[in-house]
């Protein structure tokens, strides 16, 4: 599967997803549609999805996605860009090329006319418990770091 292959299996999705806005609807079908084709096929999918990835990793596009999300974390840039992804070919390439052209796409301007960010209602949480506070020192000194993990330090730091 090519470039080209991957944007027909994304509209295709689109196409099929009840709320192409909808990454997660989106990808849904694209797992579907992947899912009959050959094992080939879908490990091409995969690489092309990761080199897509690779393309729209920026520090504006980064900008655009905090401004639109009212904040953007490594893994929240991953999943803004999957969305982007699920947008389909034409809006990757405009947004990518301009991030500000995001505030071109219609669900990006009913959200902030909403003020509500669209995630998903099954959208999962994780709720760390709270660190030691005992472990709150700078990991890179040494001294301590063989003080309080001396079989690791011994390999690691001698």
């Amino acid at each position: 599967m090519n470039k080209q292959q991957f944007w027909q299996l994304i509209e295709a999705a689109r196409n099929q997803a009840s709320n192409p806005n909808d990454g997660e609807a989106v990808a849904r079908e694209a797992t579907s549609l992947l899912a009959s084709r050959p094992v080939e096929e879908i490990v091409a999918a995969e690489q092309v999805l990761w080199d897509l990835m690779v393309d729209s990793y920026s520090n504006p596009l980064w900008a655009a996605a905090y401004l639109a999300n009212g904040g953007c974390s490594d893994d929240g840039f991953d999943y803004f860009r999957g969305w982007l992804i699920a947008q389909g070919w034409e809006a990757f390439e405009r947004v990518v090329a301009d991030p500000d052209a995001l505030a071109e796409l219609p669900i990006v301007q009913a959200s902030a006319a909403d003020g509500v960010e669209q995630l998903p209602a099954s959208a999962p949480t994780i709720r760390y418990r709270e660190l030691d506070p005992t472990w709150n020192f700078d990991f890179d000194d040494h001294d301590e770091m063989t003080r309080r993990l001396p079989r690791l330090a011994a390999l690691y730091l001698e």
